[in-house]
């Protein structure tokens, strides 16, 4: 199965060496390895070990979550299969690609696929669990038949280390542009709805986690919220968030009091900010556009909206 390895770059810092070694050490390597840079100044394009790599360049207000990526693919569309991962995703073993590219060659029927997120080492309490709530360590396999049962899961997916069967990738349309966030679960779940499944590999594993502050969490729910108001189509089809918001809230408060009991008061001010950047997400075009760019990580979406 012909394999290309797609990463956006954009001053990609500290780890970016380590997410290289990592690659460059994997069983089965891709066929062709792009990076897709918007203007990196920081030394991100130096390093030696990316002599094996594609560089392709675009402006920083070029920039677009899903249309960036999708450009990338038209330019490099080589593959029987799309592989995506970002700058700060640390393939966790050498098998990590070979594993989320198993499922694909052992069954047909699966058009989408994304791996298990573990934390970086030596993160606190409120990242690991994040990451362990979200990626458990069995695998699950999603498609219409079982929607009900996974409710807006069945069509979680994310980027950060993903693959899509070229076949159903085409036939979803790709990736859309002009999205603030999500463009992997939009994708992913017009691929589903075409009668696909998507695949969660438990054993595909990478590092990938962040530290937020209390303010950054808001503004990520912010654009949530967004994002949610914008693809009312996922309701419809997979059902609304705040069951599942429910459980990560309890899920949350039982890890920090078992495993950092002192992080409490974070943890509740971090919910309140979550909740509110939320509810206010879904309801942003009550509010002015120079207030959503102030409470959203994306300030480009909202610079090109206006």
């Amino acid at each position: 199965m012909k394999t290309v390895l797609y990463i956006p770059t954009f001053n990609a810092g500290k780890r970016w060496s380590e997410v290289i070694k990592a690659i460059n050490e994997q069983l089965v390597a891709p066929h062709q390895k792009v990076i897709i840079d918007s203007g990196s100044n920081d030394g991100t394009l130096t390093l030696p070990e990316l002599s094996t790599f594609t560089i392709m360049a675009i402006d920083q207000a070029d920039f677009d979550h899903g249309g960036t990526r999708q450009l990338a693919v038209e330019r490099f569309p080589d593959a029987d299969l799309y592989i995506f991962l970002t700058q700060d995703a640390i393939l966790a073993d050498r098998r990590a690609l070979a594993n989320l590219i198993a499922v694909f060659e052992e069954h047909p029927t699966v058009g989408v696929a994304y791996g298990r997120q573990l934390p970086h080492k030596g993160a606190k309490a409120l990242e690991a669990h994040a990451r362990l709530f979200n990626y458990p360590a069995h695998a699950q396999f999603r498609n219409l038949k079982n929607a009900q049962q996974y409710g807006i899961k069945a069509i979680s997916c994310s980027n950060s280390f993903a693959a899509y069967r070229r076949e159903a990738f085409e036939e979803a349309g790709g990736f859309p542009s002009g999205t603030i966030l999500g463009e992997d679960v939009i994708t992913a779940g017009k691929i589903v709805l075409n009668g696909w499944q998507l695949a969660y590999v438990a054993e595909a594993k990478v590092y990938h986690s962040h530290s937020y502050t209390v303010s950054d969490e808001f503004k990520r729910y912010f654009d949530i919220g967004v994002f949610h108001a914008m693809n009312p189509w996922i309701f419809e089809n997979f059902g609304h968030a705040e069951s599942e918001g429910w459980k990560y809230v309890k899920s949350e408060l039982r890890y920090v009091i078992r495993h950092q009991p002192t992080a409490l008061p974070k943890v509740l001010f971090s919910l309140g900010a979550k909740w509110l950047g939320y509810k206010l997400g879904l309801h942003y075009k009550r509010i002015p556009l120079s207030w959503r760019r102030s409470f959203s990580m994306v300030k480009g979406f909202w610079a090109r909206k206006a």
